[in-house]
């Protein structure tokens, strides 16, 4: 709680416009309810005026300082259909199709996010995966020098230490073009979030040469390109888990890698060892899953599970305010 606290106080400061596009959700009203009494951002919600007005009565939580906008009769909804068609046109896009698809929630609210209207936008409480990064790459687009947009959890070990794994969620099988972007992408969110420089581990099941095999090729050619690409990026590879958490085993394992033993961003080679790792921590060790923080976009769009709580959407929001 206390992690979270800090999230919510430091998105507080930062005084940014998050759009929810599931504006008449129950969990998203109660949740901007809270994110208005707390100061914590100023939210856009989208769709019906009367039927969000409605949920609000019913929940009986106040939602007066929101802006709601229905995308269906917004004012600036032609030129986004026609900035839209212009994005999409080489896809075969016409205007009549743009016209229509801006009328949805997702692609209106990623549509403010890349005017600057909103600084982020979170929504996946009533949407798949799928459908939120649709609209979000589509319209918001990658953040330059990003080949991919990725995902990464924020582990909040007992101890109280934070370590951040990636990509749990969305890239199945990145090439190493897509790991090195990956890691540059996991490294910023955690010192984002976390408020601590990152030292960056790239995942294998080989340390230093211990083992000889394709896959721990693709790591060592992610290395090369993470180094030239990110030369500020403080980055390691290939290491096993151990060796890349635990200074006693470093010393053996990695004897001169600067990052071996200080690692606290972790880049997993595939999703599934990332998506796998990640269950393990949380569900054996106790820690606390963070996420998924989508990441590699020009701004952000934040996923929601679909089975999220209404503390999840507030924190999910005040980590878009303070990644924008």
């Amino acid at each position: 709680m206390e992690f979270y606290n800090r999230l919510r106080t430091k998105a507080a400061g930062r005084d940014k416009t998050i759009v929810f596009p599931e504006g008449a959700e129950e969990r998203t009203v109660e949740a901007v309810s809270i994110l208005l009494a707390d100061n914590i951002v100023s939210p856009i919600l989208l769709g019906d005026l009367a039927e969000i007005q409605k949920v609000a009565e019913r929940l009986k939580v106040s939602i007066s300082g929101a802006k709601i906008i229905d995308p269906s009769i917004a004012a600036d909804k032609d030129q986004f259909a026609e900035n839209y068609f212009k994005l999409r046109e080489h896809k075969g896009m016409t205007l009549e199709k743009a016209g229509e698809t801006i009328t949805d929630p997702l692609y209106y609210g990623a549509f403010l996010v890349r005017k600057g209207i909103a600084q982020g936008a979170v929504a996946g409480a009533e949407h798949t995966t799928g459908d939120v990064m649709r609209a979000a790459i589509q319209v918001v687009g990658l953040a330059p020098g990003m080949t991919v947009v990725s995902s990464s959890f924020l582990m909040l070990l007992e101890s109280g230490k934070i370590i951040t794994f990636a990509d749990c969620a969305i890239v199945p099988d990145p090439d190493p073009e897509q790991l090195a972007s990956i890691a540059a992408a996991s490294a910023r969110t955690h010192e984002n979030l976390a408020g601590e420089k990152a030292n960056t581990a790239l995942l294998s099941f080989s340390t230093k040469g211990s083992a000889d095999h394709p896959l721990v090729d693709k790591v060592l050619e992610t290395l090369t390109i993470a180094q030239k690409k990110y030369p500020n990026l403080n980055i390691d590879g290939e290491l096993q888990f151990d060796a890349a958490f635990l200074p006693k085993v470093a010393e053996k394992k990695a004897p001169r890698s600067k990052i071996a033993g200080k690692a606290n961003v972790f880049v997993f080679p595939d999703l599934n060892s990332g998506n796998i790792g990640y269950k393990l921590v949380q569900r054996l060790a106790g820690a606390e899953a963070i996420g998924p923080v989508i990441q590699g976009l020009a701004k952000p769009y934040n996923d929601l599970s679909r089975g999220c709580s209404v503390d999840d959407i507030v924190n999910v929001a005040a980590i878009c305010a303070i990644n924008s």
